[in-house]
């Protein structure tokens, strides 16, 4: 077993997800694309251990996350065996393709159950804090994936049901279903949201309001468009210029809707506040009292060093915000 830093969770600001007596760290490490995909297991442990030390508990992963898909789960499976587990939060999901055959994807009992029970032998592990229904399904009834949930949560599989990417009118109905069964509660929800892509603001936050579950927010930084990544072309090594994204995919969303010359305003805001735009965008993301953390990915320590300090500088003041609010209009 590794040793950690004593201080580990001393500068770390943990938020509860929702009224749920779930705590997770204000920022998150996610697998997507880079554990087990074009980033190997020296890096993952290396960035795992380094985010551990900072005091980032939580680790996000999916089953059709690496390449192949499962490989993220495998390689973080690899790095948690030298970690201590109670002091963990391990996510997985499943939703998407993962084998053939009408079981192997979307959101029946079936492929939700089996899809788990994948998860943790890849992994290692004998159950998962939080098991996610990755994406709504609407070729299946609304009880039958969130009563999956329920099953998985009662088998001991997972301590806590989520789900990902779901409408807030959905969200609402799996929590009046969930009210109505007396089932395990959803306690927490994983929806893109960002600078850029705005929508849970008015569509969600104000039903985990309502309904007392989390949000944990996945690219937050918008796939590397909120950092200083892009300001000046695409970098030799970032995904953009590997196999994972195509490089001219990357270019023609640069050039859509002036979003470079978007970046670079808000990256000026950013530096008056003494920030970088990634450090600026965790912020933002973070501002409301709904979101219980951002999930970053990563495939360098220095990036994890770098969005961590965005925990140092939070408040915005209302010039700020309305400054921010025009580069986006």
């Amino acid at each position: 077993m590794k040793t950690f830093a004593d201080n580990r969770y001393d500068s770390m600001t943990y938020r509860k997800s929702g009224k749920w007596g779930l705590k997770l760290p204000a920022i998150s490490l996610g697998a997507w694309e880079t554990f087990g995909g074009y980033r190997g297991e020296d890096i993952a442990r290396e960035c795992m251990y380094r985010a551990f030390d900072l005091g980032i508990t939580h680790f996000d992963l999916a089953n059709n996350y690496g390449r192949p898909p499962g490989n993220a789960e495998v390689v973080v499976g690899h790095v948690l065996k030298d970690m201590p587990r109670d002091e963990i939060i391990v996510s997985t999901k499943a939703g998407y393709f993962m084998w053939p055959g009408p079981y192997g994807e979307w959101g029946s009992r079936k492929y939700l159950i089996a899809s788990l029970d994948q998860s943790l032998k890849r992994m290692g592990l004998d159950y998962v804090d939080i098991f996610y229904s990755h994406r709504p399904d609407a070729a299946t009834p609304l009880e039958e994936t969130i009563g999956a949930l329920e099953q998985i949560v009662r088998s001991g599989k997972a301590l806590y049901a989520g789900i990902s990417s779901y409408s807030g009118a959905m969200s609402n109905d799996a929590c009046d279903l969930v009210e109505k069964k007396n089932w395990a509660p959803i306690t927490i929800h994983q929806p893109c949201y960002n600078m850029l892509a705005r929508g849970p603001e008015t569509n969600l936050l104000p039903v985990a309001k309502k309904r007392g579950f989390g949000i944990i927010a996945f690219s937050p930084l918008a796939n590397g468009f909120l950092t200083s990544k892009y300001l000046n072309g695409i970098p030799e090594d970032s995904r953009a210029a590997t196999d994972f994204w195509s490089g001219s995919l990357v270019k023609n969303k640069m050039e859509t809707a002036g979003l470079v010359e978007k970046i670079r305003k808000l990256n000026d805001v950013a530096a008056a506040r003494s920030q970088s735009l990634a450090q600026m965008a965790l912020a933002w993301i973070l501002r409301f009292p709904e979101v219980t953390s951002a999930l970053i990915g990563a495939s360098k320590v220095s990036q994890i060093e770098e969005n961590v300090k965005a925990l140092s500088n939070l408040q915005f003041s209302e010039e700020e915000l309305n400054n921010i609010d025009a580069i986006l209009k």
